[in-house]
């Protein structure tokens, strides 16, 4: 397994404990979960830091969510064991798509009912 260490998943690493877990990162995530909870209705909140340490990033309607990079889906061998849904998302040149997994959306959408 350690063989498949190379520069480039160190430096996504380092990018991602220094810049992505900062306040920046943390701001960017809740800008998120509130997008979400606003087409759905619903409440938001972030994690605790025991929460985030299993991979939660916040929670929607109730439900825990794990924020990943489009490009997560693709990284099969980063891939860690995560304890919520994962919604992803994608930087644009003009903004942020958001990606909600059709059983993600289901989810959120019973809770409107």
């Amino acid at each position: 397994m350690i063989n498949l260490i190379d520069e480039d998943m160190v430096r996504q690493w380092v990018h991602d404990l220094v810049i992505v877990k900062t306040f920046i990162g943390l701001k960017f995530q809740e800008a998120i979960l509130r997008k979400i909870a606003e087409e759905f209705g619903a409440s938001y909140r972030l994690s605790t830091p025991e929460e985030e340490s299993k991979g939660i990033d916040g929670y929607v309607g109730g439900y825990p969510i794990s924020l990943k990079p489009i490009t997560y889906r693709h990284k099969d061998f980063l891939k860690e064991e995560l304890r919520g849904y994962v919604v992803y998302y994608e930087k644009l040149k003009d903004g942020l798509k958001v990606i909600v997994p059709e059983d993600v959306e289901r989810l959120l959408r019973k809770g409107q009912r």
